[in-house]
């Protein structure tokens, strides 16, 4: 009688499901920024953007919790809140609102390729916080990530300053956010979507003020899409919806893998929406411009390659 192999079963349901995940938030996310992109080129407000998508989270997030018997919420002590939780909130509202700064001031296919620069952000931010030094093999993947970035902003005919530094930002918060994110998981056992409601709730009340006082006055006194608050505030709907739905894609597939294979399905994410960006949008772009951006895909490739390599070489014993 044979022996059922019951773990390897469940290795590759697993498998499924998260390639499932990353097919669905590969898509969410470039539909969400081909329309965030619609939505910001009629009505400049990347604020309002930014409040709609996180109002989305929360709005959004309670009946989910409902439909898929989410396990509840985890009591987080108030030290916790403090220190972990609210710079953490601070850093998802600083990303989102830098994430639509850059697809509101340059085309998408360019700011995803500045964001491509998150392995760069990584690797500095931990050699300068913890001293930690890379092999030979991720500091040659990054410089080519550095040339590729360097290429694409040369030859791209709508470059922009702010949206460049916008882009940068978006890419070393995000860097930090999932980091932090996957250890509070780790530590406190909350699940993935009741964390993101959280975040999405602090970053809110983080957000209020701000955005009454930039975008709440020019609303007041009449300001609104171009085409209408009929078509305009529809696609503002569809754009919160869209983010929400990438989000939860994206915490359920940072809840299930490493960090390192979430920064590769992470890559070819962006690959997706570039491609996406370019076919739906048809912005112009030079041959030198994609040459750009698909060295700096190859760079982030490489980067993941090495890194994957250094964490299963055998480490050195001591002579004895």
């Amino acid at each position: 009688m044979g022996v059922v192999d019951i773990g390897g079963d469940e290795s590759r349901r697993e498998a499924l499901v998260v390639v499932a995940l990353c097919l669905a938030w590969y898509a969410t996310s470039s539909a969400s920024n081909v329309v965030g992109k619609l939505v910001l080129t009629d009505f400049p407000y990347p604020m309002t953007v930014t409040m709609v998508q996180l109002l989305a989270i929360v709005i959004f997030s309670a009946p989910a919790f409902s439909l898929f018997r989410v396990r509840r919420q985890t009591d987080f002590p108030r030290r916790y809140y403090w220190r972990t939780l609210v710079p953490l909130a601070f850093a998802k509202f600083l990303t989102t609102i830098c994430s639509q700064v850059s697809i509101w001031k340059v085309p998408i296919s360019y700011a995803h390729t500045v964001k491509a620069t998150t392995p760069l952000w990584t690797a500095g931010l931990a050699w300068l916080l913890f001293g930690e030094r890379q092999p030979r093999g991720v500091q040659l993947a990054l410089v080519v990530i550095a040339l590729g970035v360097g290429v694409a902003s040369a030859t791209e005919l709508q470059f922009d300053a702010l949206g460049l530094g916008a882009a940068l930002a978006a890419a070393a918060l995000l860097s930090l956010q999932h980091l932090y994110s996957k250890r509070v998981m780790r530590d406190t056992g909350v699940h993935h979507l009741r964390l993101l409601q959280t975040l999405g709730r602090l970053a809110l009340l983080l957000l209020a003020p701000v955005w009454a006082w930039h975008d709440g006055g020019a609303l007041l006194a009449g300001a609104a899409p171009g085409a209408g608050w009929a078509r305009g505030g529809g696609l503002l709907a569809a754009d919160g919806a869209l983010a929400w739905l990438q989000a939860v894609a994206a915490f359920s597939v940072l809840s299930r893998v490493s960090p390192l294979a979430y920064a590769v399905a992470s890559a070819a994410k962006r690959a997706a929406v570039v491609g996406a960006s370019l076919l739906l949008l048809r912005n112009p772009a030079p041959p030198l411009n994609l040459a750009g951006m698909a060295l700096a895909a190859l760079g982030v490739l490489a980067y993941n390659r090495a890194k994957l390599q250094a964490r299963e070489r055998p480490p050195r014993l001591l002579p004895v």
